[in-house]
């Protein structure tokens, strides 16, 4: 590691739709229209956040007559599972789903709320990822991406003994899948160590680029033995990485004693030494509302 990275929490809100309903298991967030666009994973539909109001927005048709998802419920393996969300150059908004399942395979492309959600089943995609990672597909689970340049970065998150990874993949071929299904080449194969707390490796949970070709990304230490799984979170980081590993790293502070399991990332103000971020937190539990975090990051 060559640089340092401090944060500070600037902020912390509680999201909840206008009707009270709690905003569910946050993995992705990106700037959509007026707002942000929060994912949830275990809803076929998202959260528009503008100014004071929160509001659905669909994203998928319902699943077996269903919008959302627990393993309560006995119904988490319907879910989306929508883990990674960008804004593109055209102004639309690209939703990727985590593959760890054959469900989990889709994508959708928001354009504005006036317009149909266009949506496409990527199964050939995620298979060529996974043999790019030389992975069993059972095993995969892409939880971020950014771009750099004009490709797509498409982060696995990894777990037990499985490194968190990246691919690279041309970003026009991605987005004309949405068109027609076609071959989507997939290479740039990256590997990340990112340590371990308490015996539980650190895996990457999201990813932004920043102008000088870095990318910070977000970490978790879930103690899990697959994709499919949640585990116990013991702690949460940020990360700053290269084309030779990474850069810098460091620890995300508790709130009121509980991790932060920080699942998405977007920026907000970009500055010379560092940048403003919005981040949203899973909590792991469909009953408890997911929290916005406005972080601080200086490097």
């Amino acid at each position: 590691m060559t640089a340092t990275l401090q944060i500070e929490v600037r902020s912390a809100t509680v999201l909840r739709f206008d009707d009270g309903t709690p905003v569910r298991a946050a993995s992705a967030v990106a700037a959509y229209e007026d707002g942000w666009l929060v994912v949830q994973d275990d809803a076929t539909h998202g959260a528009l956040w503008a100014g004071d109001s929160i509001t659905p927005v669909r994203v998928f048709p319902p699943v077996e007559g269903l919008d959302s998802f627990s393993p309560a419920e006995g119904t988490k393996h319907l879910k989306p599972d929508l883990e990674a969300a960008l804004p593109v150059p055209d102004g639309r908004v690209l939703l990727l789903g985590s593959g760890s399942t054959p469900r989990r395979m889709r994508a959708a492309l928001l354009g504005a709320r006036s317009e149909p959600v266009r949506t496409a089943d990527l199964s050939p995609l995620y298979a060529a990822v996974a043999a790019a990672l030389e992975l069993d597909p059972e095993l995969l689970n892409l939880e971020g991406a950014c771009l750099a340049g004009p490709s797509l970065r498409w982060f696995h998150r990894g777990a037990a003994d499985v490194p968190s990874a990246s691919v690279d993949l041309p970003l026009d071929d991605l987005l004309a899948c949405f068109d027609a299904p076609r071959e989507v080449p997939v290479g740039g194969v990256r590997r990340y160590d990112l340590g371990t707390v308490d015996g539980v490796a650190l895996a990457v949970t999201d990813a932004l680029a920043l102008p000088d070709g870095t990318v910070l990304v977000s970490a978790a230490a879930e103690d899990t033995p697959d994709p499919y799984e949640d585990g116990p979170v013991t702690a949460a980081a940020l990360a700053l990485l290269d084309d030779d590993g990474v850069r810098a790293q460091v620890r995300l502070p508790e709130l009121r004693g509980v991790v932060q399991k920080v699942e998405g990332l977007a920026p907000r103000e970009v500055r010379p030494d560092g940048l403003e971020v919005l981040a949203v937190v899973d909590a792991d539990d469909p009953e408890m509302p997911s929290t916005a975090l406005v972080l601080d990051v200086r490097r």
